[in-house]
């Protein structure tokens, strides 16, 4: 059974953790809005959104930080929602790693298992598993003052995973890291994560971080959910104009059905000179008011006026902005749309191609766009 949004509201097979009807109310404030979402057994999922939109008071529901207003929460078919920190089999990475800075590493990362009476022996076993397994063993020693961002974060979990936790949270996990070393990190997270086995919620307002780690991911906004899917289906197949332009970059066309067949609808907008052509049909009436998402990297820009009836604008070159394996155009349209275009540099001679204030044609197949009703 699945809510509005696409989203199941009742447990299914694969099912490990399960929210629903969750509802966070502090005070007059609304912070989370009968979300309901499953994630499935050894799963990465990513809660993804800007600040403020619910994603980390979801997940302080989750470790027990925070008692839903109303709703429940299932793991591992267990009704946990009322069940303290302590009780339950979830451990949460926080964003600021909370080492402690008078302990070593074997000692942080010990501290857990000597709180629940684990023998001496199983302790120093487990804490030197969990740390050859995030390859700081041989820092064992150290004071976290003398580790680099990534050692620190490499350590905390360690100290997450040497408890076993059927379920992994992870706050902002790589925040506190430069890019460079963020994106070697997150590829070396995955294969930990990987290697233990373990379910895994991580929270990130970081869109790259969220596409790389995650396999679903749900996108948030004042508390609700938006969407849940893959990468892959959010990013090519957006549900509403928030995501499309929260998911990386894209160009939003406002326009009326003009004509609607099964494989086809035709778009009529004031930012185009023709109509807008988009190869699936649309469940909306003729004459309803629809935006079109149309990606960059889907987008060509020529100095030649295109041979199509549909999907082509003219304008002029307002920016350009090499990046390296492509680059990114603006064109002011002759309507005063401003639409972005990502270009593979292999396919121009940077002295070829259209520069600032150059007249140029904008086109993009018939395939490219994604009808939003909102």
């Amino acid at each position: 059974m699945m809510d509005a949004r696409g989203l199941p509201l009742s447990g299914g097979v694969d099912d490990f953790v399960r929210m629903e009807e969750v509802v966070k109310i502090f005070g007059d404030t609304v912070a989370v809005r009968s979300v309901n979402l499953a994630v499935r057994r050894h799963e990465i999922f990513a809660l993804l959104g800007s600040s403020g939109c619910g994603k980390t008071t979801l997940l302080r529901m989750l470790a027990g930080f925070e008692e839903p207003t109303s709703g429940r929460i299932i793991l591992d078919g267990e009704d946990i929602t009322a069940l303290p920190p302590y009780r339950r089999p979830v451990n949460m990475m926080f964003q600021s790693y909370a080492l402690f800075p008078h302990m070593s590493v074997e000692a942080n990362v010990a501290f857990g298992l000597k709180q629940e009476g684990v023998p001496r022996h199983e302790i120093q076993s487990r804490v030197f598993e969990a740390l050859d397994r995030v390859q700081m063993a041989g820092h064992a020693r150290r004071r976290p003052h003398q580790l680099s961002g990534g050692q620190q974060q490499r350590v905390a979990l360690a100290r997450s995973l040497v408890k076993r936790p059927k379920l992994l949270l992870l706050d902002e996990p790589m925040s506190a890291l430069d890019k460079q070393i963020r994106q070697a990190t997150q590829i070396e997270l995955l294969h930990i994560l990987a290697q233990v086995g373990v379910t895994c919620i991580m929270v990130t307002h970081d869109q790259e971080e969220a596409m790389t780690m995650a396999s679903r991911l749900a996108v948030m906004t004042e508390g609700q959910i938006m969407q849940c899917g893959t990468p892959h289906e959010v990013y090519a197949f957006p549900a509403n104009r928030f995501v499309a332009g929260f998911i990386g970059s894209t160009n939003l066309f406002t326009g009326t059905i003009v004509v609607d067949q099964p494989d086809h609808v035709l778009i009529e907008t004031d930012a185009l000179p023709r109509p807008l052509h988009v190869s699936h049909g649309v469940s909306e009436p003729l004459g309803m008011v629809v935006h079109v998402s149309v990606r960059p990297e889907q987008l060509r820009i020529s100095r030649h006026r295109p041979q199509t009836d549909a999907n082509w604008g003219h304008g002029m070159v307002s920016h350009v902005a090499w990046m390296g394996s492509y680059a990114r155009y603006q064109v002011r349209l002759d309507a005063g749309h401003v639409i972005e275009a990502s270009i593979p540099t292999l396919e121009w001679n940077p002295s070829e191609a259209p520069g600032i204030d150059e007249e140029v044609y904008v086109a993009w197949s018939n395939d490219a766009g994604t009808v939003l009703a909102s």
